[in-house]
C-alpha cells in the first residue's frame, strides 16, 4: 500500500538548510519515492500554519520510505536539514480503491 510522507519545515538557518536542499534530489532519485510537492508558499486555508516549507512525497510502501530515510546517502545530508530547520515528518497510508 502506498504511503505519503508530509514534511512540515520551519527554517532556522537558511545556509545549512540550503546545503541539504541542494543535494536532496540527487539522493532522492535513487530510491522509489515520488516528490509530489516542495512548496515555500504553502498556506493554511483553515487553522494555523507556521511552517516555511511543506514537502509531500509518495512511496510504494512503508518499507520503501524507510529504505530511503535510513539510507547512508540520505543520512549524510540529513545532518544539514537538522542543523538548518525544525522538521516534523508525518507518514500516512494511502486509501486504496476497492477492487
Amino acid at each position: 500500500m502506498s504511503v505519503y510522507a508530509i514534511g512540515h519545515i520551519k527554517i532556522k538557518d537558511r545556509d545549512e538548510y540550503e546545503k541539504y536542499s541542494s543535494q536532496f534530489a540527487s539522493v532522492f532519485e535513487k530510491f522509489k519515492g515520488k516528490l509530489l510537492s516542495a512548496d515555500y508558499a504553502a498556506r493554511a486555508v483553515q487553522g494555523d500554519w507556521d511552517g516555511d516549507r511543506l514537502v509531500l512525497m509518495e512511496f510504494p510502501d512503508k518499507r520503501a520510505f524507510l529504505e530511503w530515510a535510513t539510507s547512508e546517502e540520505y543520512q549524510a545530508i540529513a545532518k544539514h536539514r537538522d542543523a538548518g530547520a525544525d522538521v516534523t515528518v508525518i507518514l500516512a497510508n494511502a486509501i486504496e480503491a476497492e477492487k
